[in-house]
């Protein structure tokens, strides 16, 4: 598969990545959690939590494309978190990358995350996921499908996995964009955002 395959809206885009082999700094991880973001309220997918939700400015012009791009940005300041863009070239849409199980490499994972750390907890949660596969805000806009690229991922077939609410997100928090493998210790627990509505009462 190539990345014609995210050339797709971005629920379609997750259930790609999901199962997808990515490739970090001699770390090799599958990736068993995800998060689909949209775009601005004039675009296919309206998506309030998104990045890229008043348009695009120079921190967000990843998520317009073109897709198979690496987008990241930092979470509160300090940790690197890392989405994969999809959709069409100028139109929003990206995967947040929240969960991986590390396959090959897991002595350099740890040594990038700590040695207290578990195993399952290696590339838990998108902040420590970037940790371990050595990816930093230097590798924004980078493409995923070329070879000689520092971050690769590599296409699997498309699986549903299980669904639910983002995590963490006060706006659109009810849509069930967040989606993961079920059975994989390496899976982050829900938490709801504090600022959100009541269930029920969010997009």
């Amino acid at each position: 598969m190539s990345r014609a395959e995210l050339e797709v809206d971005p629920l379609t885009a997750a259930r790609l990545l999901l199962g997808a082999k990515l490739v970090g700094r001699g770390v090799t991880a599958t990736i068993v959690e995800v998060e689909a973001y949209g775009g601005p309220v004039d675009g296919p997918w309206p998506d309030a939590a998104a990045h890229s939700f008043r348009g695009p400015g120079l921190r967000n012009s990843v998520m317009f494309g073109p897709p198979g791009r690496l987008y990241t940005y930092r979470s509160h300041g300090i940790h690197v978190c890392a989405n994969v863009a999809c959709a069409t070239d100028g139109v929003a849409g990206a995967v947040l990358l929240r969960a991986a199980a590390i396959d090959t490499g897991h002595d350099t994972a740890r040594g990038r995350r700590g040695v207290s750390v578990t195993e399952a907890a290696l590339a838990r949660g998108p902040g420590n996921l970037c940790s371990a596969l050595g990816i930093t805000m230097d590798d924004n806009g980078s493409d995923l499908f070329d070879p000689s690229a520092p971050v690769q991922v590599t296409l699997g077939e498309l699986r549903v996995g299980e669904s639910g609410p983002r995590v963490g997100v006060s706006k659109a928090a009810d849509r069930p964009w967040r989606m993961w493998l079920p059975g994989h210790p390496e899976v982050s627990a829900y938490r709801r955002s504090p600022r959100a509505p009541i269930p029920g009462d969010s997009d």
